[in-house]
């Protein structure tokens, strides 16, 4: 549902009160359609942060009555990968006969392993009537030991994920541990992962992390000497005790994680191995992966 953005390194001064920050990246919008999506990861600057390979903003879009967004089946290999909505709602789809509506604040996980296919539509319910759709979809590199596990798929509830105030900021940890809480939701590696809400004025203290990643997707922030506008995403470095003050009300989504090894994409496969996104390739184009129940008849041929 997206396209690489253009990346750009921060013009502020390292030595001057940025030595938190260590890119800054610009995805541009991409329409596709109606629908606008923005890439910040990968790019050419950084392939990853922590275990995370791939960070996509979709949204927020409008539909009209009759349309919405209808991804066609189409495959994974060798990773994870996370939706999170702000706003709307998707039906997932996939071979192992998972049929699931996410909602916002709900975690989907989708372990790709071996091969896994999957689609993502809307419900006729949902695109009955005038719609928005607005939220993340990320990509977990897996760990090599555990690239051709069997494939799995999770939800949890937004009910499930741990909420706190943190000087009267709102945060909730959908992935791994900060702040005194832990998720419920599968690791593979260190994995981090929150968001947080900020109103003008407040500020929040992110937690440390062996690397870490923050997107404004919506407000402003200043971050030491540097204003951080919407839609930028923040490479930070290793800095203790990086605050963040909102000069706008902002929603923020933070990642990070212990850093992995190489890793090859090519499509929407991913692995540490070249000859295996060859293979991926070759069973898709040749029929080899299972197919979604109740999602037959269609498929995404491979790019060419």
């Amino acid at each position: 549902m997206s396209t690489a953005g253009k990346q750009l390194e921060s013009d502020c001064n390292v030595q001057q009160g940025c030595a938190a920050i260590e890119l800054i990246i610009n995805p541009k919008p991409k329409d596709l359609g109606g629908f606008s999506v923005r890439r910040s990861l990968p790019v050419r600057e950084r392939r990853s942060i922590g275990p995370w390979i791939f960070f996509d903003e979709m949204g927020a879009a409008e539909f009209t009555a009759g349309s919405g967004i209808n991804v066609r089946p189409h495959p994974h290999v060798n990773l994870a990968t996370v939706t999170y909505l702000f706003e709307g709602e998707i039906l997932h789809r996939d071979s192992l006969g998972s049929y699931q509506p996410i909602t916002p604040g709900d975690i989907n996980l989708m372990v790709a392993g071996k091969g896994i296919v999957h689609s993502e539509c809307e419900r006729p319910e949902v695109t009955a009537r005038d719609h928005r759709l607005h939220g993340l979809q990320l990509w977990m590199a897996l760990p090599e030991a555990d690239e051709e596990i069997e494939p799995a798929f999770y939800h949890y509830s937004s009910a499930a994920i741990p909420a706190t105030r943190i000087d009267g900021v709102p945060v909730r940890v959908l992935i791994g541990s900060a702040y005194g809480l832990n998720s419920p939701v599968k690791t593979f590696y260190q994995t981090l992962y929150l968001e947080a809400e900020l109103q003008t004025g407040q500020s929040l203290t992110l937690p440390t992390s062996p690397e870490r990643g923050l997107y404004l997707a919506s407000g402003e922030l200043q971050l030491q000497d540097t204003v951080v506008t919407a839609h930028q995403f923040v490479v930070l470095g290793a800095t203790e005790g990086v605050q963040i003050t909102a000069t706008k009300p902002s929603r923020i989504a933070l990642i990070g994680g212990e850093a992995i090894g190489k890793r090859y994409m090519e499509w929407n496969f991913v692995s540490s191995r070249k000859e295996r996104l060859e293979q991926a390739k070759q069973d898709w184009q040749q029929g080899r992966f299972p197919k979604v129940p109740g999602d037959e008849e269609e498929w995404i041929p491979f790019p060419t």
